[in-house]
């Protein structure tokens, strides 16, 4: 079934029509939930949670843009939802540059699931705000705006998330059993 005959089975409560939809986004959502999870157990969690959402408002669908991209919108908001009681690290009149942080590596030494596993370590707040950013691609007045804090910390969150980072895959580098032992 195309996508869209799926939409309309599901919008009529079709068990089936609901599973294939689940086979066919439940691999990219996953990765969504990941990002935004602490951990895997964590993300399974988000990732059922979320489809029972979509699944309960896909009524609200209306066919305009991607519905891919309307389920990776409900499952972001589902993961900051259960984490919006966590204290988010807020900075006051604190100055962050706009600083690149470079890490030389190869690309041969560090798989997507370490890079994953690392992301998943950084703190709650650095977490959150780095997921945003870099792998949505959200703004920092996106990102104040969805996890109620300011412009600044935003920008302090990201440039620490990117610091520890950059100090895990250097740490990696410079000892690379050791860190394969973990």
């Amino acid at each position: 079934m195309v996508v869209e005959e799926l939409i309309k089975e599901c919008k009529k409560n079709n068990p089936k029509a609901q599973e294939q939809l689940y086979k066919l986004f439940v691999k990219k959502l996953f990765g969504v939930c990941l990002k935004y999870s602490s951990s895997y157990a964590d993300a399974q969690d988000n990732l059922q949670d979320g489809f029972l959402i979509i699944f309960r408002k896909i009524d609200q669908y209306s066919g305009k843009g991607s519905f891919e991209g309307w389920c990776k919108r409900i499952m972001i908001n589902n993961a900051l939802q259960k984490y919006k009681g966590i204290h988010i690290l807020e900075v006051l009149n604190e100055s962050i540059p706009e600083v690149e942080i470079e890490v030389e590596w190869e690309e041969e030494n560090f798989s997507i699931d370490y890079l994953m596993e690392i992301i998943q370590e950084l703190p709650h707040q650095y977490r959150m705000v780095f997921s945003l950013y870099v792998l949505d691609g959200y703004s920092h007045q996106e990102i104040s705006e969805m996890l109620g804090i300011s412009t600044g910390t935003s920008k302090s969150n990201l440039h620490r998330a990117r610091l520890l980072l950059k100090e895990k895959i250097e740490n990696r580098k410079n000892n690379p059993l050791e860190s394969s032992a973990q």
